[in-house]
């Protein structure tokens, strides 16, 4: 199994090669073309497709970021340092020159800029501005047809911090010139540009080979048993709106040797005004039609073409199509370790270890639990007021490991949830991962290696264990990341926080998991977690009962419930017992796994549907398995109403993670308990959406097909110039409605064209680093619900 470490080249979508007669069209008056040598400074034109027999695709890449550089910081008297914040902005007579990195303040980081033309959009909104030649076309044989029309959208390609907060953007615009007559299938084409600076580019207009931006599949692949394997046809042209289809037009799947193997006809899954949830809002703008060719299960390299339109990019029916999925995705936690150094062996991605106190850095202890803190449960605090407030002198032991939190460093209690779901994988199919291993340093340990990094991010909270038992909420600094600092050059102050009861019990819930996993396994192991767990139960308890009357969030309670209904499956005590009956919300029939702002129980009902002890309740119990499968059947109901397939609840905003992750677990879990396909076929749809099924054919993965985030928030390889490590699975697109007022999505709007109110939701994927609730992700979500999801693909039978 390889990982796609490198991203593709530019530039590399279509041919550009000229056939011989487009040397005889070059010198027709009004029209030049110009190679690219010559043409260094234009904009370069990486992909020409068509998204329907009259219309024209053009991708134009208007230039490029490069990124600022530590550089040795040699003091000027003419130098001002701002330290208003805690960023340390340097101005040199007056003019910006960077931010100091480090303690000892002796590099500087650079501003990013942009370099390269831009494209002039008033000529490249105008017909004329335009010609298309073909002298084996009647309709294109003259000096050059211009198109009755031109659309275009326009969006960022990435930010350049220019300035302490100002970004500027190299962009990438879709131009879709509308023909006046359809374009003949087998002929090839010029098109030619009248005084603009880009570059005559040729194609060759064969459906089955020349690539369209409407055609969407997935990069992942399929099993041949999975028993939903689908394309899509859609396309937003901007400012042209909704391309429209014909209901029932022809697509074809055709093998490496360019045969057709499997016909079909293309069916309308959503028109454009149709609702997809309890919103009523429609996600695509464009109407959406489904290709269904899950009868083909033949081994191969395949891609769909679709009459009139174009083809997919490759993907391939594999029977290890979903485990080369989790691999990578499962690899991304080894890229978020901290504590470690990241190189070769493991992977090709660099960087040193950060966060070590072999290294000198200190970790001081904090008074505020991380309930109280707003990175917790406090949602009147800011992230670090009450954190920093309580910063003592105390030292804190051995405090390091865990996975650094997203593109910045913080290690919390709620990244527990990538070890509970890693180990509920080993415990569905413990032969398949023990078979399956990870490339990472405790490879070969005897333990498989999904347990393996499960420990990994487990031990960090281990290792902080006070002796009384109670479990710190994590480790943080006093502020976020200072730019131009990597993670293993941190200059702000670090803290642990204080031992609380939320904190300890979720970790005494992932605990118990833990020990029931390695009994099987490694049992001296599993005696060293078990009996980590019970003392991090008790010291809880005791500071629950210790509280009287003190009100706690619900989450409080739904942890203390799941780590109870863990330590009775562990252990069989009916003293746990009695704590899971006496917080569970499911004595009621009716009650649901999830009441926004009330409870969340989810993972508790499973954990207690799947308990064979003596004395369980069976009533309970019942009731647990019939509230996951309702959930489960809420699931497909709403997928049903998606025109692309992704799953959510008809109540979750889209974004932050959904649905380019779906919301799924109830789903997985319905399938274990009921074996239904219905709910194994909702599964595989539900993977698409994410796996590059949807409008900008994209995985939102990175490392893996053809196409992935260029440009996640993560810190480490921007700071160090190398292109995002495997396995980061981005946020994804945000209900632009719901982030109008979002610090991100009003620097896209100075860029965006049409208005960025104006374009669809799953569209609103802006590849630019500096958009958090976008393009930066977290390790529990959608991180660990993807590896779960594509785990389980994986490894069901």
């Amino acid at each position: 199994m390889q990982e796609n470490d490198q991203p593709r080249k530019k530039g590399t979508w279509a041919s550009t090669q000229l056939p011989l007669f487009f040397r005889f069209l070059s010198c027709l008056p009004g029209f030049l073309i110009v190679s690219s040598s010559l043409c260094a400074e234009a904009p370069e034109v990486v992909h020409v497709g068509m998204v329907a027999p009259d219309i024209i695709e053009v991708v134009v890449q208007a230039g490029r970021a490069e990124y600022g550089q530590q550089v040795p910081y040699q003091p000027q008297p003419d130098d001002s340092v701002d330290r208003k914040t805690h960023q340390r902005t340097v101005h040199r007579g007056g003019k910006f020159i960077g931010w100091l990195v480090g303690k000892d303040e002796k590099l500087l980081y650079t501003p990013d800029r942009v370099v390269g033309p831009k494209l002039d959009l008033a000529w490249a909104d105008k017909p004329e501005s335009y010609g298309i030649r073909c002298p084996d076309d009647p309709n294109y044989a003259g000096d050059g047809t211009a198109p009755t029309a031109v659309h275009r959208k326009s969006k960022p390609s990435d930010f350049a911090r220019v300035g302490p907060w100002q970004m500027e953007a190299p962009m990438e615009h879709h131009l879709y010139l509308r023909l006046p007559k359809p374009l003949l299938v087998g002929r090839a084409y010029l098109i030619c540009f009248r005084g603009g600076n880009l570059i005559a580019t040729g194609f060759t207009w064969e459906p089955s080979k020349l690539r369209s931006e409407a055609v969407h599949v997935s990069h992942l692949g399929f099993r041949p048993d999975d028993p939903a394997k689908v394309a899509f046809l859609s396309c937003w042209m901007g400012s042209g709106g909704a391309a429209t289809y014909p209901q029932g037009l022809r697509f074809d799947v055709l093998d490496a040797s360019d045969k057709s193997v499997f016909q079909g006809k293309a069916a309308l899954s959503r028109a454009a005004a149709e609702p997809e949830d309890a919103y009523k809002r429609n996600y695509s703008g464009a109407p959406v039609y489904e290709m269904d060719f899950s009868p083909l299960t033949t081994p191969g390299t395949y891609r769909v073409v679709v009459e009139g339109v174009g083809c997919s990019f490759p993907f391939a029916i594999a029977a290890d199509a979903w485990r080369r999925a989790f691999y990578v995705s499962a690899r991304g936690f080894y890229h978020q370790r901290s504590g470690i150094p990241l190189g070769p062996p493991h992977t090709t991605f660099k960087r040193p270890r950060p966060f070590h106190p072999d290294d000198g850095l200190k970790v001081y202890h904090s008074t505020c639990g991380l309930m109280d803190s707003g990175n917790g449960l406090n949602r009147k605090d800011n992230n670090f007021g009450n954190l920093v407030k309580g910063r003592t002198d105390q030292l804190v032991a051995d405090a390091w490991g865990g996975y650094m939190d997203a593109g910045d460093w913080d290690r919390r209690i709620q990244h527990l949830a990538v070890s509970r779901l890693l180990l509920e994988l080993a415990e569905l199919a413990p032969d398949y991962f023990a078979t399956l291993p990870l490339n990472i340093p405790e490879s070969g340990n005897g333990l498989p290696d999904v347990v393996n990094e499960a420990i990994f991010n487990l031990d960090c909270y281990r290792r902080m264990q006070t002796p009384e038992g109670g479990i710190r909420g994590g480790i943080e600094s006093e502020e976020h990341p200072r730019h131009g600092e990597g993670s293993w050059q941190e200059s702000l102050t670090v803290m642990a926080y204080a031992p609380c009861p939320w904190s300890s019990y979720v970790y005494a819930g992932v605990a118990a998991r833990a020990a029931r996993v390695l009994e099987k396994l490694k049992p001296d192991l599993a005696t060293v977690y078990r009996e980590s767990a019970l003392r991090a139960m008790a010291w809880a308890e005791k500071e629950l009962e210790a509280a009287g009357d003190r009100p706690f969030p619900p989450e409080v309670r739904d942890a203390r419930n799941l780590a109870a209904a863990e330590l009775l499956r562990l252990t069989g005590d009916a003293a746990w017992h009695d704590i899971f009956l006496a917080t569970t919300i499911f004595r009621d029939p009716t009650a649901e796994l999830f009441v926004w702002q009330k409870h969340e129980q989810r993972d508790a009902a499973w954990v207690y549907a799947c308990t064979d002890r003596p004395g369980t309740d069976a009533a309970v119990k019942a009731n647990c398995r019939a509230a996951i499968l309702r959930e489960a059947d809420e699931r497909l109901a709403s997928q049903a109403k998606s025109g692309l397939r992704w799953m959510k609840s008809a109540w979750r905003p889209f974004g932050w993670g959904v649905p380019v992750v779906p919301e799924a677990e109830s789903v997985v879990r319905a399938h274990v308990l009921t074996g239904d396909a219905k709910y194994l076929r909702a599964l595989v749809l539900a993977a698409q959406f994410g796996g590059g099924a949807n409008p900008l054919n994209l995985c939102y993965t990175t490392g893996l097909g053809p196409r992935w985030p260029q440009h996640p928030l993560h810190i480490d390889s921007r700071v160090t110039h190398q292109p995002p490590p495997p396995g980061l699975t981005v946020f994804g697109p945000q209900e632009v409605e719901r982030a109008k007022g979002d610090w991100g999505q009003k620097n896209v709007a100075r860029f965006a064209f049409p208005q960025v109110a104006q374009w669809p939701t799953a569209e609103a994927y802006w590849d630019v680093f500096w958009y958090p609730s976008v393009c930066e992700f977290t390790v529990q979500q959608p991180m660990a619900a993807n590896a779960y999801l594509w785990g389980y693909l994986a490894a069901r039978k």
